[in-house]
């Protein structure tokens, strides 16, 4: 029996891949891996099934994008979620409860400090496997695509994108600069992936932040600490160039001109305005809207740089199992990563 051809404007099929996609891991330039963990989010959990959510949400995106074309057709393949990465996420979180609830580990506790050194175990194992997943896919000439899950998730692709590539710049996008040397006492917490992606990634030269609005002093003294490794666009002075006549075009220039060559993606949903992610675990008022995230994403893709992977992360479902609103709009950003690192590395 013949295979139907694939119909990209008829609905989604039973059994199909995301975004109703027929693809394969073989035939696709974009290589999706879904790391259902969250178990440092510090003020509410449920990152840990974003992978699942944007899936099943990704049904109702239509395929034509106006402004990218026929996404679909460079191939989009998504990896089944590892149960090991699921078992870790619950085993992590439930040593971390009484640690959560207290703020840090009480001073002089000892099991508070064993159960530390085992979370942070837990974390490395999970660092381990996201980098080795992402590696394989850079060596088959393919794009990495992260989806999370909490934060702290990306760090091993973006260790296997800049030993692939020598040296990258990261596009950060994210209410908060996550430059936490630790957290809560987790040396991997969500808030401290950029920190330890400039201390212990090299090849990661230059991150520029866009959407920031939740800090602490102390993350923007070690931020200037880096001179220009690190360049942070606040969204309250964004907003306040925008409103003294200044465009969203404009800026996105000036932002992407400051990347180097080749740019990783780290995409935090909370980067946009609560009111398009209201589950994420750290909402912030302000941010960016949908129109003005989708520009900065394609003004890189038109720049001449390349884009050698992306992560989405901090998407959570909510309580409300008939309430979806935080996949649709993961789903419809996730398509917008794909449809922007189309033409794969260089």
């Amino acid at each position: 029996m013949a295979t139907p051809k694939f119909d990209p404007s008829a609905a989604a099929q039973p059994g199909s891949g995301i975004f109703g996609l027929p693809s394969t891991k073989k035939d696709a330039r974009v290589v999706l891996i879904p790391v259902p963990f969250d178990a440092t989010t510090s003020y509410r959990g449920g990152t840990m099934y974003g992978p699942t959510t944007i899936f099943n949400a990704s049904m109702q995106v239509d395929l034509f994008d106006r402004r990218l074309g026929r996404v679909y057709e460079q191939g989009i393949f998504m990896l089944d979620e590892v149960v090991r990465i699921q078992e870790l996420c619950q085993e992590a979180t439930k040593l971390g409860e009484a640690i959560l609830e207290n703020g840090g580990p009480e001073e002089g506790n000892e099991e508070d400090l064993k159960d530390l050194a085992e979370i942070n175990k837990i974390c490395e194992e999970v660092n381990r496997y996201v980098k080795a997943e992402a590696a394989k896919v850079l060596r088959d000439g393919k794009i990495p695509g992260i989806v999370g899950g909490e934060h702290s998730v990306p760090f091993g692709a973006i260790e296997a994108s800049a030993e692939k590539h020598g040296e990258i710049g990261i596009l950060h996008i994210d209410a908060h600069m996550d430059l936490r040397p630790e957290f809560e006492g987790f040396r991997w917490s969500h808030a401290s992936i950029m920190h330890n992606v400039l201390t212990r990634i090299p090849g990661v030269k230059k991150i520029v932040q866009v959407g920031i609005r939740d800090f602490g002093e102390n993350e923007l003294d070690f931020a200037e600490s880096q001179g220009n490794r690190v360049v942070t666009h606040f969204d309250d002075a964004n907003a306040e160039r925008m409103m003294n006549g200044e465009t969203w075009p404009a800026l996105c220039k000036e932002f992407i001109a400051a990347l180097p060559q080749k740019v990783y993606i780290s995409l935090d949903i909370d980067g946009l305005d609560p009111s398009l992610c209201p589950n994420t675990g750290t909402p912030v008022p302000g941010g960016l809207s949908f129109h003005q995230v989708s520009m900065l994403i394609e003004t890189l893709k038109n720049s001449g740089k390349t884009i050698v992977g992306f992560d989405l992360v901090e998407v959570a479902p909510g309580s409300d199992p008939a309430s979806d609103w935080d996949g649709n709009v993961g789903a419809r950003v996730l398509y917008k990563l794909c449809g922007v690192v189309q033409g794969g590395q260089k």
